[in-house]
């Protein structure tokens, strides 16, 4: 139970309940500094009265543009206590979306992180009719420094924040989130106060921490999914440390030494990838204990194995697992996992090493979380866990999962017809994912509606299940499942260029100038792919075997348009740019 009614309550609760000095921590000239929740709440109070100086209106839409940091936050609280709406942009989508996102919403105002999002917004300026004003958190050369919103703040009495703040209800729209989206323009999900309160709530028993916690954030802050989160983490007085970049998480998770972070598939795999890895350069009795126990970590239950396995785990953890327990900081209680299916096998392997990762699921228009594994209610691996409190989930005939609680969005902006697709007469909400009840209880996700597809033959294709596996290959990094409405499926594969050098290396093969292309052209590379490939063919049906493959040169991204800011596979995109491999591999 929730004892806050709006979002921009949570801060003040903590402030009564667990004041702290190290509310939010950033790393400054190499030392964490901490902000108090009393400063917050002041800084916050000082922001909004400066928007209403700029003449921001009760139900205007103000966006903002950032990585994740301090300053995101206060601003988040602050256009909420104004009744004005919060649109959050990633900082990594095109000039093109921010200016259908800045047009479709009628952004008056816009805050942005740094130089690189200024001159993407300043280029775009002038097709932006109703942008008065662009502010940046960071200081830099002809852009006005966000802390002229500060400076204007002498201008309004407080009374006029305190009287607006009481005009909004819980049931009210607070921000508009607009989704990445694998086709079309981007679409804006509208949520309310008690959408996302909802799952702050029901989320709470999930996370393992309290106000004595430390948490470290780095998944993008403007993605519901990690937004949800610091409501979470504010409301039962957590330290939320703000990692450098992606490229120091290592090192900060060894500094802040936290209790609990939240992660994507993706990332998960790469420091999985980097332990396999040092295991690796291990050499004797070193590298055969190492590797005996990711073994016995791959046969592990949570229901037990017995009195010898558990002798046996009790070793692993203590010789080997206890060094990947170091190198995540010590503390860790939990990793949330979400965004993307997670390989059961790395949620098996973790558990056993004492690192558990409770992998959840959830869209931006359930606010986000739908069900998640968790301690109490129970966890089973290959699942995304039993549905959190006060939300309920159908499964269509067809089945799709559909679902219906107080987490279910207010419909999409300004897309009404859009609304009634996705939202049905009952109150169900249409996911577009496919899915079952295992145990009558736990949630599998199979697939994505929209990209099962079938062979010519009429075989059905599930692509997103068949590339979990085939990325348990060392050797691949991304991979795509290809063939609707052709004889037989086949793929293109990004190979893991990093491990493919230390590969060819350790075995003395010529792989050229070590380029991505000679790799992924490097017949003995290729041949190599292939057999683990036909190693996972072997756990498919014939119908669903990847008979032909092609390797590709550099990696998907989200730069390139492949993916989308969440890091899933825009197909169609992908198909359409990769023409050329695909016709090579049916033309034959």
């Amino acid at each position: 139970m929730i004892k806050t009614k709006r979002l921009f309550d949570i801060p003040h609760y903590q402030l009564a309940n667990h004041p702290s000095n190290n509310m939010f921590v950033t790393k400054v000239s190499g030392e964490w500094i901490g902000v108090s929740t009393e400063h917050f709440i002041d800084e916050v109070n000082k922001v909004s009265r400066g928007l209403v100086a700029y003449g921001v209106q009760e139900g205007d839409n103000v966006a903002m543009a950032s990585t994740n940091r301090y300053e995101w936050n206060i601003l988040d609280i602050a256009i909420q206590q104004t009744g004005a709406v919060v649109v959050p942009l990633y900082p990594n989508i095109s000039e093109g979306d921010y200016k259908y996102i800045l047009n479709n919403a009628g952004i008056k105002l816009c805050v942005v992180g740094n130089e690189e999002l200024f001159g993407k917004i300043k280029n775009i300026e002038k097709e932006v009719e109703t942008l008065q004003h662009l502010f940046t958190f960071d200081q830099v050369a002809e852009a006005i420094h966000w802390t002229a919103i500060h400076n204007r703040a002498s201008e309004i009495d407080q009374s006029e924040i305190d009287r607006r703040k009481e005009k909004v209800k819980g049931e009210d729209l607070v921000t508009i989130i607009y989704t990445s989206g694998t086709t079309g323009n981007p679409k804006g999900v509208m949520l309310s106060h008690n959408n996302i309160l909802s799952n702050v709530a029901a989320c709470q028993p999930a996370i393992p921490a309290d106000s004595n916690s430390k948490v470290l954030s780095f998944l993008p802050v403007c993605h519901i999914y990690e937004r949800m989160l610091h409501y979470l983490y504010m409301y039962i007085g957590c330290s939320i440390h703000f990692a450098e970049s992606m490229d120091t998480i290592g090192d900060n998770i060894r500094e802040v030494k936290p209790d609990v972070f939240t992660a994507v598939p993706r990332l998960i795999e790469k420091v999985y990838d980097k332990i396999i890895a040092k295991g690796d350069d291990l050499t004797g009795i070193k590298r055969k204990l190492f590797f005996w126990a990711v073994s016995l970590a791959e046969e592990f239950e949570l229901d037990g194995k017995g009195l010898l396995f558990k002798i046996k785990l009790g070793i692993a953890r203590k010789l080997i697992f206890s060094k990947w327990q170091e190198a995540l900081g010590g503390n860790v209680r939990a990793i949330a996992s979400g965004s993307a299916a997670l390989q059961p096998r790395l949620a098996r392997i973790f558990m056993a090493a004492g690192i558990p990762i409770l992998e959840g699921y959830g869209l931006t228009e359930t606010s986000p979380v739908i069900s998640v594994n968790q301690f109490d209610k129970g966890i089973k691996f290959g699942s995304v866990g039993t549905l959190i409190e006060k939300v309920e989930v159908q499964i269509a005939e067809d089945g799709e999962i559909l679902v219906k609680g107080p987490n279910v969005m207010l419909g999409y902006y300004r897309l009404p017809e859009a609304t009634k697709e996705a939202i049905d007469a009952d109150g169900w909400f249409h996911t577009g994912d496919i899915g079952t009840f295992v145990d009558g209880k736990f949630l599998k996700i199979t697939d994505r509606k929209k990209e099962i597809f079938k062979t010519s033959g009429g075989k059905y294709i599930v692509p997103q299940a068949m590339e979990n596996k085939f990325k348990e290959s060392r050797f691949i990094e991304q991979i795509i499942v290809i063939g609707e409405n052709e004889k037989f499926p086949s793929a293109l594969i990004v190979p893991s260029f990093a491990f493919a050098k230390e590969w060819a290396a350790k075995k003395g093969i010529d792989i050229g100038d070590g380029s991505n292309k000679s790799i992924s052209e490097n017949t003995q590379v290729v041949e190599r792919i292939q057999q683990d490939v036909n190693n996972f063919n072997k756990e498919l049906g014939n119908w669903e075997q990847i008979k032909k493959f092609e390797l590709l040169d550099h990696e998907f991204s989200i730069d390139g348009g492949e993916l989308t800011p969440t890091l899933k596979l825009k197909r169609k995109i992908i198909l359409a740019k990769y023409q050329t491999e695909y016709k090579r591999i049916y033309s034959e």
